[in-house]
């Protein structure tokens, strides 16, 4: 179950990154991007969104094969943005920034704790969710670090650019059915702040253009970590 759940999640990957982006700035500089860190990660093997695996023994032999040839000592050296964590009974989501607030990360934890029981719910009900390859999925994901919520991305069953927006609101009805008996819909309805005020990036730019100082940004981050808490 836990590599289904995995397999499908993949496609949301890029929306909730995009929701998380908090890192325009790298080394005192502006980076054109909305997230910057997942550029500097990429760098690393073993990063990224992971591929399609068939089966729960696909993975492991994959893992297997990786020990034996001392590629890695254990599974916790596989950095994808997304995997079935090898010691906890979870799966475990990596693909975001660190939000700007603590209510943004508890809003981004309700998203993925809804994401998994909706996918358990139809596999559950012998249903699925369409799978889509990791280059496919990299392109949304590309333009979620670029430009966060403020560009498009690919409705891959339309074959067409969609507002990012747009995509996001789908999957909060995508998970409106479990968000009661799960007791998250307080939290997961806080992105509609968060599609209104902004990204953490957004806000961090934004008092950056105001005093073209990077203190003043820094300020700014203290400021609001607990806010609205």
């Amino acid at each position: 179950m836990a590599i289904h759940i995995a397999n499908s999640a993949r496609y949301f990957l890029p929306h909730i990154y995009a929701l998380s982006t908090n890192s325009p700035f790298w080394e005192g500089r502006l980076t054109g991007y909305k997230s910057f860190r997942t550029k500097v990660f990429d760098k690393f093997p073993r990063t990224g969104i992971p591929d399609y695996f068939d089966s729960i023994e696909a993975y492991d032999n994959y893992v297997k094969l990786l020990v034996k040839t001392n590629c890695i000592d254990n599974a916790k050296k596989i950095w994808w943005d997304l995997r079935v964590h090898p010691f906890f009974n979870t799966v475990e989501f990596r693909i975001c920034d660190v939000p700007l607030t603590v209510m943004e990360t508890i809003t981004i934890a309700a998203l993925f704790q809804g994401i998994c029981a909706k996918l358990y719910k139809l596999r559950s009900q012998n249903l699925n969710f369409i799978m889509y390859s990791r280059a496919l999925i990299n392109e949304n994901k590309w333009r979620a670090g670029r430009y966060g919520i403020e560009g498009s991305m690919i409705d891959f069953g339309k074959e067409t650019e969609v507002n990012t927006r747009v995509l996001i609101y789908e999957l909060l009805d995508f998970i409106d059915d479990v968000a009661g008996p799960l007791g998250i819909r307080n939290a997961v309805g806080n992105v509609h702040r968060m599609l209104e005020e902004g990204t953490g990036a957004d806000r961090q730019l934004k008092v950056f253009e105001q005093t073209n100082s990077l203190p003043a940004v820094v300020d700014y981050i203290h400021d609001q970590f607990l806010a609205g808490l």
